[in-house]
């Protein structure tokens, strides 16, 4: 069971707590390869020249 209220929240109360759930923007860093320079999320590969740690990990056309 959970505890009741005792007042009632009002729309705009409630609606200030959830007004803080937003996304945040993802963390960008420069690929590995000196070539490509591309921008990437940490820990993958990039998506441009298919490197990961200085290594070609994918073939990229």
């Amino acid at each position: 069971m959970s505890i009741c209220p005792k007042n009632k929240s009002s729309k705009a109360r409630r609606d200030k707590r959830r007004a803080n759930w937003k996304m945040s923007v993802p963390n960008l860093v420069k690929c590995s390869n000196p070539a490509c320079g591309a921008l990437v999320m940490p820990h993958q590969v990039c998506k441009a020249c298919g490197y990961y740690n200085k290594k070609q990990i994918v073939a990229v056309d």
